[in-house]
């Protein structure tokens, strides 16, 4: 059988994991932060916390990557501490729910933002969605080196959109006429940290893709150097550019404009230039394609590591002779983000049943390093420092935000874990199928 050939290099995979993570949630997301937040100085302690849980979570994982340089990520680290029904639980929602979600997601908000400039109906953006994450499969197909300069390409253009927006944010601050409030002593929110754990759904929306890196270790140069440092120095410049537009936000919109915006880049821009709005439009239509471009490549590496180990379809596995990429994965991932556009058709539920179920998983994910750390094996790549207390905090934050979410489940939570479960009997059913195969032989 074919295998996954090395060539993705260190500023590669860092404008993947960058461009995973830049989608369309900043400039959506820190309305309803503000929302749910309404002071401007705790809306930012809560994105640089979030920023600070991702660059903990990207720095336990970078011991995970470095232990286990191969396909999968973080497939691989659940399998190998708590056994193949958890690695296959993990690849099983990521398909059902978190990336095809995503995929779903995107493609809608994506469809959604052309009515800024032609008018589309709600079929017609349903059609649009499926058509982008099609033709986006369809060109990773073509191999990981197209893909890597696809990443590089639009995560450039994301980060220019962005930097306009906080340079126009910076001139404008001399004359801002609304108060922003940054004392954390004044005002303070009621319920203060239920609210914050409330508005991480749409921090974590936001943050989360750093961990893409991880699904191409096996196609990484050098793996054990290039994931840690992509991963880091991915979190940490995403982390930087939401706190400078985030501030942009506010010096360009009063508070109560900023909490009841749709479209909060597009009304602060609006806010001192009449094209503002369509400037903002194009900008995260050209983020949000790029994202789904990231995504139909990065995430069908799971299902093709759970398939080459015969706990899944076993067609996942199989490899382009041409272009040497899991093309079957591919096809397949586009095909079931197809049907989540046509069954939910909201922007808005799909990211619900999404959130949840990703961040338990991370935080599962996360835990591994104990169990391997206490198994004492050597391995010659990054080390963690400061463990266990960088682990420690990031499952603490973790957890608490999925014990909250899961004290108030809705209808989507319940459908993710519905799919969860029904994830269990099909883990056996895989097996007793291994087995006779096996026999067979």
């Amino acid at each position: 059988m074919s295998e996954l050939k090395r060539v993705l290099t260190t500023r590669g995979l860092t404008m993947i994991a960058i461009g995973a993570c830049i989608g369309s949630g900043i400039f959506v997301t820190p309305a309803n932060t503000m929302q749910v937040l309404p002071h401007q100085g705790y809306v930012l302690l809560t994105w640089l916390i979030g920023g600070f849980i991702a660059f903990l979570g990207a720095m336990t994982f970078s011991e995970l990557g470095a232990r286990f340089p191969k396909e999968g990520g973080v497939y691989v680290y659940l399998k190998n501490a708590y056994g193949d029904l958890a690695g296959f639980l993990y690849g099983w929602i990521i398909l059902l729910i978190v990336n095809t979600g995503a995929l779903a997601a995107l493609g809608y908000a994506l469809a959604d933002y052309l009515k800024f400039f032609i008018p589309v109906s709600n079929t017609q953006k349903s059609i649009i969605a499926i058509l982008v994450i099609w033709i986006l499969t369809i060109v990773n197909i073509f191999g990981v080196n197209i893909s890597q300069t696809f990443a590089t390409l639009f995560t450039g253009l994301k980060l220019l959109a962005m930097v306009m927006i906080i340079l126009i944010g910076a001139y404008f601050m001399p004359s801002v006429t609304h108060k922003i409030t940054l004392d954390l002593s004044n005002n303070v929110p009621p319920n203060l940290f239920q609210s914050m754990l409330i508005a991480f759904v749409g921090v974590f929306w936001s943050m989360g893709g750093w961990h893409h890196a991880t699904y191409l270790s096996g196609e990484v140069i050098d793996p054990q150097k290039t994931v840690p440092k992509a991963m880091l120095f991915g979190t940490l410049t995403v982390t930087v550019f939401y706190l400078f537009i985030i501030a942009a936000y506010m010096i360009l919109l009063p508070a109560e404009l900023m909490s009841s915006s749709e479209r909060v880049a597009g009304d602060a821009v609006a806010m001192v230039f009449s094209w503002g709005g369509k400037f903002v439009s194009i900008a995260i239509a050209i983020s949000i394609f790029g994202t789904i471009g990231i995504y139909t490549m990065s995430a069908p590496r799971i299902y093709y590591a759970m398939a080459k180990d015969g706990i899944f379809f076993d067609f996942l596995s199989d490899i382009s002779d041409r272009f040497k990429t899991p093309y079957k994965a591919m096809l397949f991932q586009a095909f079931w983000a197809s049907i989540l556009i046509l069954l939910w058709g909201s922007f808005i539920r799909i990211i619900t049943f999404v959130t949840f179920m990703d961040i338990t998983f991370m935080a599962l994910a996360t835990a591994t390093i104990f169990i391997f750390r206490n198994q004492k094996s050597d391995h010659s790549g990054f080390r963690l420092k400061w463990y266990p207390l960088i682990p420690l905090v990031y499952l603490i934050i973790t957890i608490a935000f999925v014990l909250n979410t899961l004290a108030n489940l809705n209808m989507e939570s319940w459908a993710g874990v519905g799919i969860l479960c029904m994830g269990i009997p099909s883990f056996y059913y895989f097996q007793r199928h291994k087995k006779r195969a096996a026999k067979s032989t």
